[in-house]
């Protein structure tokens, strides 16, 4: 019989959900939601394979909001909360790098928002550290740990390069980062 370690929220939305009819941030045809729901899968996939149960909140493009998927996670009663983006900039190739946000820099969250940013770091993406956000719905309305992770500069041509090229060892790092907490 199958006993789940842990349970990981891996999911992606901000206050302006993406999914369905909404892509979140677009670049030369490039759609946020694609993006970040390939990569989310990926991930739930590699931490099912080390044992841990994921629950998603999306596994097609549907759209949801932020405060459902934080609803939901408290329902399930998920351990950690992990929501995964592409970042965007005013003007394209203005910005480059990773960026993860918490409620607050303290605690667990903040161990593994480090943790996910300096494995992508190794993956050769610019690390611009972990914020504090207390104003977004998916850190502020969860009851457990969650981190918001911005996977590279969508309008970034190098950032996109790099995550087309490094798309396996980025969800790596990705799940290394949580495993390395949970």
């Amino acid at each position: 019989m199958y006993t789940p370690i842990k349970r990981i929220r891996c999911c992606r939305k901000l206050p302006l959900p993406h999914g369905g009819a909404d892509p979140g941030a677009v670049y030369r045809g490039r759609q946020e939601k694609d993006d970040v729901l390939a990569l989310t899968l990926a991930v739930g996939e590699l931490l099912e394979s080390s044992g841990v149960d994921v629950y998603y909140t999306r596994t097609t493009d549907v759209y949801e909001t932020p405060y459902r998927k934080a609803d939901e996670a408290n329902q399930a009663g998920t351990d950690y909360f992990v929501s995964i983006h592409r970042n965007s900039s005013p003007s394209p190739n203005q910005y480059t790098g990773v960026e993860s946000l918490v409620y607050n820099v303290y605690g667990e969250a903040a161990r593994m928002a480090y943790s996910i940013n300096d494995r992508l770091e190794q993956v050769g993406f610019a690390n611009q550290g972990v914020g504090e956000r207390q104003d977004l719905v998916v850190l502020n309305r969860t009851d457990m740990p969650s981190v918001l992770v911005e996977v590279g500069f969508i309008n970034t041509d190098a950032d996109n390069a790099l995550f087309d090229a490094q798309f396996d060892a980025i969800a790596q790092a990705i799940a290394d980062g949580i495993l390395e907490v949970i």
